[in-house]
């Protein structure tokens, strides 16, 4: 049975309307009331350094809301593990598990926005090298109380407790990669639960890496329980395909544009847009019947999805909008889904 959820980038930017931070916080809680409230499964908050976002701590965020909800289940999406220590993300996610009364997930990946090197003092020629040693690392605190552990990026650890413990028994830890197939690898020989990030192009063209992935783990002797696939996506519901996409183009289109330009991607166009909503490509956005079907063809084609996330609040749609959007995921949406998957 497909989860579904969304993620959020805590913006304060909607349009040409700057919120004030207070603003912006008291109605990102209020969306995942909402979610939680709606009956989605999971909502996820990233992690960035910068002006227009609000979620360079995200377990704190998320620690709020578990205070305010009751089931849903909340995670980082994702946490930069590279510029972090493994020690203090585990204590951070462990204390929202005893918040949230055992509701709490880390998505670990290396981000795709490179802020956070310079701010914590680390290199980024050591890009892959700092996430691969620290993932090891938090996995090993995770699954022992007392851990003995040496590496390059931090002092060595000699049977040190860990605490506070979660109240799960195993803190879920997913691995959010891109499209690097060392990424897709790593996951599978760790028998980690795998989060892929497609927000652009055909989403089929990501199923050899997911079988690289899955092949990996069955490998090194993960069972399909432990190798489960997720998927996060730019996306919005709206009560018809014409509203939809109407409302997400605009904000879409300037979003991205201003990312490229700090990436070297060229505009975005009307005509890039339209190939990104059509039946296959990465956009999930239209009426609910549209969405539900997408996603179950998204699933199909990638040999199965078991969690699918929305990420709709960098498209400068409103507040009103946002909460309308969660509530057709929660009565609409879901149900085909369960219904027709």
């Amino acid at each position: 049975m497909m989860e579904i959820g969304i993620d959020s980038f805590a913006s304060a930017m909607y349009g040409s309307n700057e919120l004030s931070s207070e603003m912006a916080m008291e109605q990102l809680l209020d969306r995942i009331v909402r979610a939680d409230e709606a009956g989605l499964d999971v909502f996820g908050i990233g992690e960035h350094h910068k002006k227009e976002f609000l979620d360079s701590v995200p377990a704190v965020i998320l620690a709020a809301a578990a205070a305010r909800t009751k089931t849903i289940r909340l995670m980082s999406a994702v946490t930069v593990l590279s510029t972090s220590d493994p020690v203090r993300v585990f204590q951070q996610f462990a204390t929202l598990d005893i918040i949230s009364k055992g509701r709490a997930e880390i998505v670990a990946g290396r981000g795709s926005a490179t802020e956070a090197f310079p701010l914590f003092g680390y290199n980024l020629n050591d890009y892959d090298a700092l996430f691969k040693e620290k993932l090891k690392l938090l996995v090993q605190i995770r699954d022992e109380e007392f851990v003995t552990w040496s590496g390059r990026f931090r002092p060595e650890l000699k049977n040190q407790p860990v605490y506070p413990r979660p109240l799960q028994e195993k803190l879920p830890v997913w691995v959010g990669v891109g499209g690097t197939p060392e990424s897709f690898v790593r996951a599978g020989m760790l028998g980690l639960p795998l989060m892929v990030a497609v927000i652009g192009g055909d989403t089929g063209r990501f199923r050899p890496l997911i079988d690289l992935y899955r092949r990996s783990g069955e490998e090194a002797g993960f069972g399909p329980d432990q190798l489960k696939v997720g998927l996060h996506s730019p996306g919005y519901v709206g009560a018809t395909n014409r509203s939809a996409a109407a409302d997400y183009y605009p904000g879409f289109v300037a979003s991205w544009t201003k990312i490229g330009g700090e990436r070297g991607w060229p505009p975005v166009t009307k005509a890039q847009f339209d190939a990104m909503a059509a039946p296959k490509g990465a956009l999930v956005i239209g009426c609910p019947e549209t969405v539900a079907e997408k996603l179950l063809r998204h699933s199909k084609a990638l040999g199965g999805v078991d969690r699918f996330t929305f990420q709709m609040d960098i498209a400068s749609l409103t507040h009103r909008q946002l909460m309308e959007s969660i509530e057709l995921i929660g009565s609409e949406v879901i149900p085909l889904i369960r219904r027709n998957g």
